[in-house]
């Protein structure tokens, strides 16, 4: 996106923007999550094993993180108004192929779908760049902070979807989302505006791609929220499986906890953004790595529920969070004006590929005699306590990009 960063933006009608952005990161998050608060269910009805099931729950997550990079782009040329409208409308195409697949009860044509479901997964990064459009450089961890609440709609997605099953059925389930993509995609193509400090991108999607990977920060960045979105990507959607293996709970009591699970990262989100505004993002970066690297071995200890048990995995999803907000507010300050699409989807795809391998390692090293997942959970310490000590002793703080060319 060209935007100036040297004067302040237009600020009517920023607000309705915002939130706009922020609805449809919700709803299409709730479509990208369609998978994994059913993944009992299908395990059940496909005799699925751990390693089927982690793959199925996996899959969207993968569309969802490298689609990020090309979408990043084509909103720098586009516009995020355009861009927002045509991935929810593009959503509603899975949705009703997922639900088709379901009542085939076919494992393969089930995977081929959640791998298009991941379109939805895309809409990130298309909206970082629109609304920070909207803001002041010193505003912009609030902005993306505020936009980032829209991942709530995975909390959405763990209590409603296996709620909406039981109540309307399996095929209405889905049509009901659908419906909201579309009327979703409607409502911002009518009432959404680009920021009057944004410029279309007139460079070639694919050299701008290059010049955003000879960023240093690119991949500073990249690595971080691969970490902090990804550990939050990954037990959101794999976590009613976990409950279930772990606690045995039941579809509908694992998606309420969950829920509550992906609420609390919702929370801490802005809160990064606004602490990384008032301190400064590498503080905030820190303190989420260090609070998740001992929420991770608290969980393998397996507490007991719902107390000390729920404290737990509410503290990992608050420190996910309060790291994911951090990410963004640093790649608002550091990343060159005219490259925060492109940096952005990158960045996006680095944490939705997060969220990818740590699903299929959690399957794969699930032991069925103990239901433990000691190793993956040990392998997440590993990751943050890496993760922490770059940051304190590699990443500088200072917000110029002089220094960000590889």
């Amino acid at each position: 996106m060209s935007a100036s960063t040297t004067s302040a933006p237009a600020t009517t009608g920023r607000a309705l923007n915002l939130a706009l952005a922020t609805w449809t990161f919700a709803i299409t998050f709730w479509a990208w999550n369609l998978i994994g608060p059913l993944a009992v269910r299908y395990t059940d009805e496909l005799s699925l094993s751990a390693p089927q099931k982690s793959l199925l729950i996996a899959t969207p997550v993968l569309v969802g993180a490298v689609g990020r990079v090309p979408v990043g782009a084509l909103t720098d040329r586009f516009g995020g108004r355009r861009m927002l409208a045509v991935l929810n409308v593009l959503s509603v195409v899975p949705v009703l192929l997922v639900a088709w697949a379901g009542t085939q009860a076919s494992y393969p044509l089930l995977l081929v779908f959640a791998f298009f479901l991941g379109i939805a997964g895309t809409s990130f990064a298309a909206g970082i760049p629109f609304v920070n459009a909207w803001y002041e450089p010193a505003r912009r961890g609030f902005a993306t902070g505020m936009f980032g609440i829209g991942m709530g709609g995975t909390a959405l997605s763990s209590f409603f979807t296996p709620r909406f099953v039981s109540w309307f059925g399996y095929v209405p389930a889905h049509l009901i989302i659908a419906a909201a993509l579309a009327v979703t995609g409607v409502v911002v193509w009518l009432l959404a505006r680009d920021a009057s400090a944004w410029k279309p991108s007139t460079q070639a999607v694919l050299p701008k791609l290059k010049a955003a990977a000879k960023l240093t920060v690119t991949w500073q960045m990249s690595f971080l929220y691969a970490v902090t979105f990804g550990g939050f990507v990954a037990f959101s959607t794999y976590l009613p499986t976990y409950l279930k293996d772990v606690y045995d709970f039941d579809l509908a009591g694992a998606g309420t906890r969950t829920a509550g699970f992906a609420i609390a990262a919702v929370i801490a989100r802005p809160i990064g953004g606004v602490l990384s505004d008032r301190t400064h993002p590498k503080v905030v970066v820190l303190v989420s790595l260090a609070g998740a690297a001992v929420a991770a071995v608290l969980m393998a200890l397996k507490p007991q529920p719902e107390i000390p048990a729920g404290i737990v995995f509410v503290a990992m999803a608050f420190f996910l969070g309060l790291g994911a907000g951090g990410v963004f507010a640093w790649v608002a300050r550091r990343a060159p004006a005219d490259r925060v699409g492109a940096v952005s989807g990158v960045v996006g795809a680095a944490g939705g590929l997060g969220g990818y391998f740590p699903a299929l390692v959690l399957g794969a090293t699930y032991n069925e005699v103990t239901h433990s997942y000691t190793v993956g959970l040990a392998l997440l310490v590993v990751t943050a306590t890496i993760a922490l000590l770059y940051t304190l002793w590699r990443l500088p703080r200072e917000d110029s990009t002089r220094s960000t060319h590889a």
